[in-house]
């Protein structure tokens, strides 16, 4: 017995994450390839960052934000936030 919806069995697979496994793919066969798809970095997040989403996480601030993004950081950078 299968405990899905119909619509839930519709879902197609994400075309992003199909290129990714692909990229990856022609990468593990020795292929130069330049990955647009996914935007995952290819190198380790920065120790600084790191404990800053540590220290953020301890703090309790685990919320969506709204997506303008988090005022404080804009006006850090001088930046207005965009609301449209």
């Amino acid at each position: 017995m299968s405990f899905l919806s119909e619509r839930v069995k519709g879902l197609k697979p994400s075309a992003t994450l199909a290129i990714d496994a692909k990229d990856k793919a022609l990468k593990e066969q020795g292929e130069d390839i330049l990955d647009l798809s996914a935007g995952e970095p290819d190198f380790d997040t920065p120790e600084l960052i790191k404990k800053a989403c540590i220290k953020a996480l301890e703090e309790g601030f685990t919320k969506y934000l709204v997506s303008q993004g988090i005022p404080l950081i804009w006006q850090a950078i001088h930046l207005e936030p965009c609301l449209e």
